[in-house]
């Protein structure tokens, strides 16, 4: 592929190139004293900036990263960028302020780690400095689909590039919106500005610091842009509990009956490929709220991983890879610029940004019904558990506390072969407030929906663990999933896996029954066992730092000796 800088004095150069070529854009007025427009900047302590953007077309965003050299274009006509050496995000980097309004309701933890107030002052007043005479670029907009709870949204960038993603992964504003628009929720994004570990308490030179009583986000250091979104996410799971409604790391569709379905799951795990079905309309593919009106999207795009993309199992999101598109560390064809998503050589993790509507029977409104079916994903490095199984509700708080899979290669910075976790929730390093919180709210939800079925999904290994089993395949999954939406397993027979207590069904459509119980997949059924109770150990282990949770659901969990 073609070598992108990323050092330095890239950023340096490519903050003063359109004024060089005199680029003349709208969204970039000049104010009545012949300077530009800075769209009140100020009030966020900005002084002696270059040219201010706001929210620029797809074309001039493209354009503009382009001429300054962040990307070039793919073959299908993505801008195609790399992100250096974050290819993903890094929890290791990420602090909460500790600040009096939010300090006692934070789950304080290896993934909420606190920052002085201080510190945060010092790194703000580094980034200040570093934007005096940069460009920048600001995308308006929102996040909540539901305009009963939508939070107004600017993200400050100093990349065209990174502006780009912003405007595809956030909900766009209508010309009168954008008049009267907002912000809640501020990001900034300076990814060329390192940070001093010594100096502002911070374990290397990127930062990504959140700020919830000023409701401000800064980002240095890294270019991998999911830390925006993700950012923003965490500040949703905090406020949106405020107003009694579950915040989600999971994607939604719904069928044309109005039947929506939930898929949780962390990334790598399947939520973006099987949600993005050709027979439903995709409601959104990684966040999302439930109220008590029903489900609802908080993003306007989606964030897929690419590794290994094909036409034939997912020609949904192959179709949506086109011009407006944002591929990061994808590898091209020298000669052609023909993507080649089968190149891992920069990261498995390579991902691609398009709005929702680029999938083609997206639903417009971004909204659903209560959900009829939940399925939960998991990819068992083990090789234990079963390609699906049916859960009670103590059992589906259960899974939802556990959040157990596999992290996959690539998907955070230092994975490089799936290892073993469990993240409450499926995607506990978002979520500020205890675990338990957010399980609550989904038990209640279950009980005042008892028509809902939740399903366990297992999208990883049979036959035997990482590097000896093979992962179940995804024509199998799919038939599997297509069962529990249609409705297909509310007749067949179950039976109670013998050590997770999950009820496993004897038959699915489309799939062979072999394959349903997973020890008759493995050479050695005593060899399973071992394994299979070796896992529950681990989810006991885990367990016990909910003490807090209540007797019945500590009992839907694992049986072992």
């Amino acid at each position: 592929m073609i070598s992108l800088s990323t050092n330095r004095n890239s950023f340096n150069q490519s903050s003063t190139l359109s004024s060089q070529a005199h680029l003349k854009w709208e969204g970039a007025s000049d104010d009545t004293d012949g300077k530009y427009a800075t769209y009140g900047l100020e009030a966020l302590g900005f002084k002696n900036m270059g040219r201010v953007y706001r929210n620029l077309s797809i074309p001039k965003l493209v354009d503009l990263a382009l001429l300054r050299g962040e990307g070039v274009l793919a073959s299908n006509g993505a801008l195609v960028v790399e992100t250096g050496k974050y290819t993903g995000r890094s929890p290791k980097d990420r602090f909460i302020v500790a600040e009096p309004s939010s300090r006692d309701d934070i789950d304080w933890n290896h993934v909420n780690v606190p920052i002085s107030e201080e510190n945060f002052q010092r790194l703000y007043h580094r980034v200040l400095a570093y934007i005096q005479g940069r460009d920048l670029y600001i995308f308006d907009g929102y996040v909540g689909a539901d305009p009963r709870y939508r939070f107004g949204v600017r993200v400050i960038n100093e990349l065209a590039s990174q502006n780009l993603f912003a405007h595809q992964l956030f909900l766009r504003p209508t010309a009168t919106e954008l008049e009267e628009h907002q912000a809640d929720f501020t990001v900034i994004a300076v990814p060329g500005l390192e940070g001093d570990p010594e100096e502002d308490a911070i374990h290397s030179e990127a930062f990504i610091v959140l700020h919830l009583a000023k409701r401000l986000v800064l980002i240095g250091g890294s270019r991998y842009a999911g830390e925006m979104k993700k950012s923003i996410f965490s500040m949703m799971n905090y406020f949106m509990t405020k107003q009694d409604v579950l915040p989600m790391h999971g994607a939604a569709n719904i069928d044309k009956h109005g039947h929506t379905a939930l898929f949780f799951g962390l990334s790598g795990t399947g939520k973006t490929t099987l949600s993005a079905d050709p027979h439903r309309s995709l409601i959104g593919d990684d966040e999302h709220g439930w109220s008590e009106e029903g489900i609802f999207n908080f993003e306007g795009g989606c964030y897929a991983k690419t590794i290994r993309l094909s036409a034939e199992h997912e020609p949904q999101i192959w179709s949506a890879l086109r011009f407006g598109s944002l591929l990061e560390n994808v590898k091209l064809d020298p000669d052609t610029h023909t993507p080649d998503y089968d190149d891992g050589g920069i990261t498995e993790n390579t991902r691609a940004a398009y709005p929702l509507r680029y999938i083609p029977n997206c639903a417009v409104s971004g909204m659903g019904s209560h959900p009829k079916t939940i399925i939960f994903l998991t990819a068992d490095a083990f090789g234990v558990l079963p390609p699906i199984a049916k859960l009670t509700r103590e059992q589906a708080m259960y899974h939802f506390l556990s959040g157990y899979t596999s992290k996959l290669a690539g998907t955070e910075r230092g994975i490089t072969a799936p290892q073993v976790t469990f993240s409450a929730c499926f995607g506990q390093c978002f979520f500020p407030l205890s675990p338990t919180v957010y399980d609550e709210m989904l038990g209640e939800r279950l009980q005042r929906h008892p028509e809902t079925e939740v399903y366990l999904v297992n999208t990883g290994w049979s036959g035997g663990p990482y590097g000896v089993g093979e992962r179940i395949a995804i024509k199998h999954t799919r038939a599997m999933v297509s069962a529990a939406l249609n409705g297909d397993l509310k007749t067949v027979n179950y039976k109670p896996h013998s050590i997770f207590q999950v009820l496993v069904p004897e038959t699915v459509p489309g799939v062979p029954s072999k394959i349903l119980d997973p020890c008759n997949t493995w050479d050695d059924p005593d060899a399973y066992e071992q394994q299979a109770h070796e896992l529950a150990r681990r989810f006991a282990e885990n367990f016990h730092q909910f003490s807090n949770a209540r007797p019945e659901i500590v009992a839907a969990g694992p049986i072992f000796t």
